[in-house]
């Protein structure tokens, strides 16, 4: 069974209560006594997961990153396909809202997209294979438990999801810094898929080829262009204030 590590309060947090039985053992940090690592403790001792309260060097030698005095080893989780995806819309009330990240290398950018997308009500969060960012433990850190709640879906082909998605009506925006038509401009309220490329580099030729508009962030500073996760949170709650004044 693979297994692989999620440090962070929000991201153990976030296991134990959507997937308790992906955990396998839980660290804790030596030292702490307040009421959030009684109540963790508590409801692990109830499901019988193993923990142990250790050093902070333990901690440090397990994970990467700011782990917050907690730690837990889990079972991977199940990775979603593209028939996984079109099963999701196909049995869901809402229009679909889709993110698809194309050329996003950073775990860091990677969590944070995962984040936003958990808090505006984005139904999945796609990527290619080839070189994307997958949910590392910092890229779990970062998205504070989106990456248990919000469905990440990894493609081998993503012009061909593209087109399949545009079969089922659903509307491909894509963000390009030359485009001549605003992001406030543009009608986000009916089967979204919001497409977002790296930052510099912006979408490969074929994915922007398959997008159905380009619109552009407004910039009316120096800087030419917005961090991906900056960019992405920008125009997501664009569309969440959107389709929330039309629902």
């Amino acid at each position: 069974m693979a297994e692989q590590f999620v440090f962070g309060w929000h991201a153990v947090e976030a296991v134990l209560k959507r997937e308790p039985e992906r955990l396998l053992q839980v660290w804790i940090q030596t030292g702490r006594q307040d009421k959030r690592v009684k109540s963790t403790t508590e409801l692990l001792d109830t499901l019988g997961v193993s923990w142990e309260i250790v050093h902070r060097k333990l901690l440090d030698s397990r994970v990467g990153g700011v782990h917050q005095g907690i730690v837990a080893s889990v079972s991977e989780s199940r990775e979603w396909s593209e028939d996984d995806l079109l099963a999701l819309l196909a049995n869901s009330e809402k229009p679909p809202f889709l993110l698809i990240l194309d050329g996003v290398t950073d775990p860091h950018n990677l969590g944070a997209c995962m984040r936003t997308a958990d808090a505006v009500g984005v139904q999945a969060v796609i990527v290619p294979k080839d070189k994307s960012a997958t949910l590392t433990p910092v890229a779990r850190k970062v998205a504070c438990g989106a990456a248990e709640t919000v469905p990440f879906v990894r493609v081998t082909n993503l012009a061909r999801l593209l087109r399949t998605l545009q079969e089922q009506g659903v509307w491909l925006v894509g963000t390009a810094g030359e485009a001549t038509v605003t992001l406030h401009q543009t009608d986000l309220t009916g089967p979204l898929a919001l497409v977002m490329g790296a930052e510099g580099k912006g979408m490969r030729r074929l994915t922007r080829e398959h997008c159905d508009q380009l619109i552009n962030i407004p910039m009316v500073g120096d800087v030419e262009s917005l961090n991906v996760s900056v960019a992405s949170g920008v125009c997501l709650y664009e569309a969440l204030r959107q389709r929330s004044a039309k629902g």
